[in-house]
């Protein structure tokens, strides 16, 4: 039996997202994936950016088969195997020796409103540490928007996430801004995806 676990809402946002990262990216470099997950992003923009590296990563032991899983299932060859990462451990990973290289890409979809708050910070510090002097960071997931209506759907999303822990829920976009620019990074692109959720590029400021 395959250790591949399935997660519907990757399944469905994972074209979306992909669409975009063709048309931001150039066409080759290499990617840190920030809490993988399942393994389906990692091996899906894998097919589909061949010309990209991709380094899953998960906070989670019971995820990194489920990640060499979907790779497997995909035969790509351009990712290398999954390693535990803490966004809150000083070193990036969190067993082994650290990163050697740097990165033109830290990707990380929808961690941020089921993490503590504190994660938002160890992601923007982190990335700005691994990031190549023109590599960017990319999160995706549902973000609350001073000034903008807040849909229904992600309302109820965030009332459920608090229900089931206090210390999740739905971000405000001006505080993630505010922990981004700390980390000398600045938010350089704002796309609308699917479900009201929303793809943020961060560039390094200077």
């Amino acid at each position: 039996m395959s250790a591949a676990q399935f997660s519907p809402p990757a399944d469905r946002n994972k074209q979306p997202i992909l669409e975009v990262l063709q048309r931001l990216l150039p066409a080759r470099g290499a990617a840190l994936e920030i809490a993988s997950g399942t393994g389906q992003h990692a091996a899906w923009f894998a097919a589909g950016l061949p010309g990209w590296t991709w380094q899953p990563s998960d906070a989670q032991a019971e995820h990194l088969d489920s990640i060499t899983a979907w790779c497997a299932d995909a035969a790509v060859h351009n990712v290398h195997p999954p390693v535990l990462l803490d966004v809150l451990a000083p070193q990036w990973p969190a067993s082994g020796a650290a990163f050697a290289m740097t990165f033109d890409l830290v990707y990380c979809a929808n961690m941020l409103h089921i993490a503590p708050w504190a994660c938002c910070a160890g992601l923007m510090q982190g990335a700005a540490r691994h990031l190549a002097p023109q590599g960017r960071l990319i999160t995706y997931g549902p973000y609350l928007e001073d000034g903008l209506p807040t849909a229904p759907s992600n309302l109820a999303f965030d009332a459920d996430l608090k229900a089931r822990n206090p210390a999740w829920g739905l971000r405000r976009l001006e505080d993630v801004r505010a922990q981004a620019q700390q980390a000398g990074l600045r938010l350089s692109e704002r796309v609308a995806l699917p479900a009201n959720n929303l793809l943020l590029l961060w560039s390094q400021a200077g």
